[in-house]
């Protein structure tokens, strides 16, 4: 996948119309196209960098108002699709189970909280590019509100790096909630995930 281009709007209508001016001004296939929490609707398309660029712009003048973000995110890091698509599998021992102690554990647990889906797109692929972590959950929007988060793991130093290298791209867009990381999780932070 060479680029993704993402579009979150406020209103149901402005993003088929949205959605409609992306395909038509450019060699792109839709990723996703769909409202989300709480009203909103997000679009998504990918192919090559130009191509994807000239359907984003397209799509930000097909719409008088209403757009909550947008981004074009060149060689989108494969992981960010399959901690999405909820395809990433930690290692970890439920409690009281075999294995039950800290030596399974990561070493941290990083956690970044957006107010919008794109720009948790945006995070997520500046955070595994910028350290060796393992993204394993993206979460956009639904039963949120429309806010979005994601998860990583690693050693305290690398979740750092990630967590940072996430949350900037976002804290300059002013849509940032929360960048955390916590050395040393018990078990109990990963009780939804396993």
């Amino acid at each position: 996948m060479e680029a993704v281009g993402i579009i979150e709007l406020t209103s149901v209508g402005l993003g088929y119309a949205a959605s409609d001016a992306m395909l038509k001004a450019a060699d792109v296939r839709v990723v996703i196209a769909r409202t989300i929490c709480s009203g909103k609707y997000i679009v998504a398309v990918t192919g090559a960098v130009a191509e994807v660029q000239a359907a984003v712009d397209a799509g930000m003048a097909r719409i008088p108002e209403g757009l909550i973000d947008h981004a074009v995110i060149p060689r989108i890091a494969p992981a960010v699709f399959k901690a999405l698509g909820q395809g990433v599998e930690l290692r970890i021992s439920p409690a009281g189970g075999p294995g039950d102690d800290a030596a399974d554990l990561p070493k941290a647990l990083g956690v970044v909280e957006t107010f919008s889906a794109t720009s948790m797109l945006e995070a997520a692929d500046a955070a595994v590019k910028a350290a060796a972590v393992t993204l394993f959950r993206v979460h956009l929007a639904m039963a949120l509100g429309g806010k979005a988060y994601m998860l990583l793991a690693g050693s305290v130093a690398d979740v750092q790096a990630a967590v940072d290298a996430g949350a900037a791209p976002v804290r300059a867009k002013g849509l940032l909630v929360s960048a955390v990381t916590i050395p040393g999780p018990t078990r109990e932070l990963f009780s939804e995930y396993i």
